[in-house]
């Protein structure tokens, strides 16, 4: 096992990649990237021919920034992948071009590593909260994770920025329909409140809430910095007031804020986020910047201790 690893993570609308030393647990590269792997998907239930070569450009992007050669790499991919009927094939197709090979997760792989991400960022912070609800926005799916003590409890729903814009298409139609697509999100919450409390911290990751975040620090997507990120506290109002900005933009300027390719689906992403405080009973939330990306280049580099441990 390489004393480096490169963990990647394949979403629905984006891909992020992360070199970690694992000695250190330094981050020692980084990339990201939009490359829209739901687009269309929600007509066409099938990963496009654009999706899968932004894909494979990104991933060789990727290679020219951060030197892979010296470490173990770990791909995962989730809900577009999960959900396409030609998933594996682009699969099979992008580690033809580029060598990189993914693994399907589920959603609850995908809650756990992001758990260990959000955790170990916590550490840093300074931040021990005996109880806290975690939401992690992707593009094609919402993890919620209630975590108590010793205790975890997560949930996958079918419900991310590009499949809410693409099912619905204009905002107020999005507004109109968030209540009733998000009942079954409120109902596990219900769930999970009834038999366990109330938690006492909201935290909130993926990029609606980094991207909320930024803007409340005066950030553009070029000159964004996640150590600012961590820990940033955002009220429902800051939503409120940082979405209606956003509105009334112009679309080269709303794209210097956000970046290309995520201009038309941040709104949607604001509004889950919105609900979501609704649904948990919060007025405020702190955004981290670490996702599954992190949690599983932590996880596998301790994996990797325990082999060199079982090795002497």
């Amino acid at each position: 096992m390489s004393k480096h690893i490169v963990a990647i993570d394949l979403g629905s609308n984006s891909i992020r990649f992360l070199k970690m030393a694992c000695a250190t647990r330094a981050f020692v590269g980084e990339f990201h990237k939009t490359v829209k792997t739901a687009d269309g998907l929600a007509q066409t239930g099938l990963i496009g021919e654009g999706a899968i070569e932004r894909i494979v450009n990104a991933i060789h992007e990727a290679k020219a920034v951060i030197d892979f050669s010296d470490a173990t790499i770990k791909a995962v991919t989730t809900e577009a992948i999960r959900r396409a009927k030609n998933g594996e094939e682009i699969l099979d197709r992008i580690a033809e071009q580029t060598g990189v090979r993914f693994e399907i997760i589920d959603g609850e792989a995908e809650a756990r590593y992001a758990l260990i991400a959000v955790q170990n960022r916590l550490q840093l912070l300074g931040r021990e909260p005996n109880s806290f609800m975690l939401i992690d926005i992707g593009g094609g799916s919402t993890e919620l994770i209630f975590h108590y003590g010793d205790t975890t409890i997560d949930r996958s729903f079918q419900l991310g920025i590009v499949t809410l814009t693409q099912r619905f298409g204009e905002l107020e139609a999005i507004r109109d329909a968030i209540p009733e697509v998000m009942q079954p999100v409120k109902a596990f919450c219900d769930e999970v409140y009834a038999r366990y409390g109330e938690v006492e911290m909201f935290i909130a990751t993926a990029g609606t809430p980094t991207t909320i975040a930024a803007m409340k620090h005066g950030m553009t997507y070029n000159t964004y910095d996640p150590e600012k990120i961590h820990g940033t506290v955002l009220t429902l109002e800051d939503l409120q007031n940082q979405l209606v900005q956003l509105l009334a933009m112009e679309v080269e300027k709303r794209i210097e804020i956000v970046g290309v390719g995520r201009d038309d689906l941040i709104a949607s992403g604001v509004l889950i986020y919105e609900e979501l405080y609704r649904i948990g009973g919060f007025t405020e939330s702190m955004v981290v910047d670490d996702g599954v990306r992190e949690g599983v280049a932590f996880d596998e580099c301790e994996k990797s201790k325990v082999l060199t441990f079982e090795k002497q």
